[in-house]
């Protein structure tokens, strides 16, 4: 993982393109803090191409996994990446068959496949989480691309004199340029400067509603499968347990390889695995997370904090994060913190349980999905938008303390795989007990050797920004209050013209948000929608209550979300009652 910077056809002075290269990069060395490097390259009188990176060493921890690159059978060809490529130790056997490596790096297989395929063709031959940059001085041009999903951020934009930069976040280029953009995830821009889509999957399809049967043995094994590829790399690892079911299946997988001895944890300079969580005092990711922690026997840190503390961070969060939307602050702040902690430990490398929510329908909304259509259809605008949530939240979050994240939920063969499932199967009320993830959790549901203790697996879903602790949003809505005044809310359709805030929490975020990328095309950036319980706008159309309701929380959804921590301490107290009746019954 790491910042990239490119700047393609940039007219001036050496040097001081040179400087300015190095000041933008810059400003995203916390996503790389390891090591920098800038290459500049003439491209014609006055005019440079340039390729600065900044390295976070995840793979080959040496000066030769440096990038950015340069092939070594064809010098002219030079390249970047920011992410990560699972499938580089099944195809790298093959490709040293043609080819030199200098390092062990898996981003070195870009240059390959590009010579393999060809620029139109290679991207899906790259298996991972990337946004990759290539420059091909033969014939002088230069692509850009990003995974199919989204996983890894890219911004790109024009200045007044034509040249296109590039970078990983918007801070390093928004005041360079007219205007800034993302850049599409499962697209790649070409030599003439048209952005087109390598990745063309069925489950894009609104009208192909699938038919998939179930067979919840070659969901467990293929998801497995998916964890070993992406727990590879040489630098220490980590994992995020929220206590909740999506992340407690990752977890209850690594712990199964390391007993197994697929995993060596002594090669990788680690004596244990350590966990972490974060939450208010009493909250119920804190609880559960514990729990799992204490079955796989891993060094757990539970990481405490008052919601005055989180709310102090919100405004660096904001500039990290690049964003103001209202759940994306909400999760990525307790987050942020938590990686302080992470960072603190050395390690660079978390997993985490995003994105089976979007492929499963685990949020509490989808209990009103009217039928099996609009599910599924819901799960692709869900999988389509995470790139501008989830995934850029915690991305950067994580990143702004050098810390690498991977979702092996959103692994492309694993999306495509569930995605062609029946979405009958995915429905709430397909089996007993009605459940979100159903069949998830009947797939890694092990009574002989659980994966997952039986409590956390049928535990119901919990937001991360509610998880963390019910007090966290209230405090958010409380001080929005005391600091955005009734007249200044009154005007923020005049301050703010285009996305205009719709309540006094999203106006404080926007307000912090516009102090640092104060341009229009910056703010367009950002998601706009309705949304309750992190639902489309589409799907407020499934309840007449979710229309007048507009909240990111789970607890936005009344009639469903319950208190796990209350029902847990009910069912205790039930065991104790009949514990209590059959003593006096046998002393009788």
């Amino acid at each position: 993982m790491c910042g990239i910077l490119a700047i393609f056809n940039i007219k001036g002075i050496y040097y001081e393109v040179r400087t300015l290269a190095y000041n933008l990069s810059k400003r995203q060395r916390h996503r790389g803090p390891d090591k920098s490097r800038i290459i500049i390259i003439e491209a014609g009188p006055d005019t440079y191409h340039i390729l600065a990176h900044e390295r976070l060493n995840i793979v080959d921890l040496s000066d030769r996994g440096r990038q950015p690159f340069q092939l070594v059978d064809d010098q002219n060809i030079y390249y970047m990446q920011n992410g990560e490529l699972y499938n580089y130790w099944s195809i790298k056997p093959e490709l040293e068959k043609k080819y030199q490596f200098s390092s062990n790096s898996d981003s070195e297989i870009v240059g390959m496949l590009y010579k393999e395929y060809g620029p139109n063709d290679f991207w899906s031959h790259m298996d991972g989480m990337h946004a990759t940059i290539l420059l091909d001085m033969n014939n002088n041009t230069f692509y850009a691309g990003r995974d199919h999903i989204g996983m890894i951020p890219l911004y790109y934009g024009y200045n007044k004199d034509g040249a296109l930069f590039l970078s990983s976040e918007l801070k390093a280029i928004h005041d360079q340029v007219v205007d800034v953009r993302q850049f599409p995830p499962g697209h790649f821009i070409d030599q003439t400067h048209e952005i087109r889509k390598w990745y063309n999957p069925t489950w894009q399809n609104f009208d192909r509603i699938p038919t998939g049967e179930i067979n919840f043995q070659e969901i467990r094994e293929k998801f497995i499968d998916v964890v070993r590829r992406e727990i590879k790399g040489d630098a220490q690892f980590g994992l995020f347990i929220s206590g909740g079911l999506n992340s407690s299946i990752v977890a209850g997988i690594v712990a199964r390889m390391i007993k197994n001895g697929e995993i060596d944890l002594s090669k990788r300079g680690m004596s244990k695995v350590h966990s972490f969580c974060i939450g208010l005092e009493g909250s119920p990711d804190l609880h559960y997370a514990q729990k799992i922690a204490d079955y796989h026997g891993f060094e757990h840190q539970s990481i405490i904090y008052t919601a005055e503390e989180a709310l102090d961070y919100i405004p660096e969060v904001i500039y990290h994060t690049e964003t103001f939307n209202k759940n994306t602050i909400r999760t990525a702040t307790p987050m942020y913190m938590m990686c302080r902690r992470v960072k603190a430990l050395g390690i660079k490398i978390c997993l985490t349980g995003e994105g089976s929510d979007e492929l499963f329908g685990g949020y509490l909304y989808f209990h009103k999905a009217p039928n099996r259509i609009e599910f599924h259809q819901e799960l692709i605008r869900k999988l389509n938008d995470l790139y501008k949530y989830d995934l850029l939240g915690t991305n950067k979050a994580c990143l702004a303390w050098g810390i690498e994240t991977r979702p092996p939920f959103l692994n492309r063969s694993w999306i495509e795989y569930v995605m062609s499932i029946d979405p009958k199967y995915k429905m709430i009320n397909a089996f007993q007990p009605q459940i979100e993830k159903y069949i998830l959790r009947k797939a890694f549901e092990d009574l002989d050797n659980p994966y997952v203790p039986q409590e956390v697996l049928w535990r119901q879903k919990e937001q991360f920004s509610d998880g963390v602790g019910y007090g966290w949003r209230d405090g958010i809505i409380k001080r929005a209050n005391q600091l955005i005044s009734d007249q200044q809310f009154s005007q923020a359709s005049v301050t703010y013209p285009i996305s205009t805030p719709r309540d006094k929490e999203q106006y404080w975020y926007r307000k912090v948000y516009s102090q640092s990328f104060p341009c229009d095309s910056a703010a367009l950036t950002v998601p706009y929608s309705k949304s309750i319980a992190c639902s489309t706008e589409k799907a407020l159309e499934w309840d007449e209550a979710f229309k007048n309701y507009n909240d990111e929380s789970g607890r936005a959804v009344i009639a469903v979300h319950k208190n796990p921590l209350k029902e847990n301490q009910q069912e205790e107290e039930k065991t104790t009652v009949k514990s209590i009746k059959m003593q006096d019954h046998l002393q009788q």
